[in-house]
C-alpha cells in the first residue's frame, strides 16, 4: 500500500508509464471508489486541457467539476479564471523566469543567508 502522496501521484500518471503493480493498484482503487475515479478523471482532463491548450473544453471542465471532489481546486481556478484563459490562449510562458528565480533562491539558501550581496552576486555569475 503506497503512501497517500504516492497514491495521488499514481492516479494522475499516464497508464503507459505505470508498472504492472502500480497499474493494478490504480485499477483496484478506482474500482472501489467512484469518487476517486471521478476526481482522477477530472485532474487528468485538466492536464490534457493545459497540454493541448483546449479553451473550449476548459469551460465544460469547470462546469462538470463543481460536483466532484476537486471542486475546491476548480473554485480556486474560477477566482482567477482570466489568467487561466490567457494561459490557454497565449503562446508565452514564464517557466524560464521561474526557473532562474528558483536557481537564485537555491544559491542563497545554500549560503544559509549569511553571505552579503557581493558573494551572492559572484556565485550567481559564476554558476551561469
Amino acid at each position: 500500500m503506497p503512501a497517500s502522496r504516492r497514491a495521488a501521484r499514481l492516479l494522475v500518471t499516464p497508464d503507459q508509464t505505470l508498472t504492472r503493480a502500480d497499474r493494478q493498484f490504480v485499477d483496484t482503487l478506482t474500482t472501489l471508489s467512484s469518487e476517486i475515479r471521478t476526481a482522477a478523471q477530472a485532474v487528468n482532463e485538466f492536464n490534457r486541457i493545459l497540454r493541448e491548450r483546449d479553451a473550449a473544453a476548459f469551460d465544460r471542465w469547470l462546469a462538470t467539476t463543481q460536483a466532484t471532489a476537486v471542486r475546491g481546486f476548480a473554485t480556486g481556478i474560477i477566482n482567477d479564471v482570466a489568467a487561466v484563459r490567457a494561459a490557454l490562449a497565449q503562446p508565452w510562458s514564464n517557466g524560464p523566469v521561474e526557473g532562474q528565480i528558483n536557481r537564485l533562491k537555491m544559491l542563497k539558501q545554500q549560503m544559509y543567508g549569511r553571505a552579503k550581496f557581493d558573494l551572492l552576486r559572484s556565485r550567481v555569475l559564476h554558476a551561469a
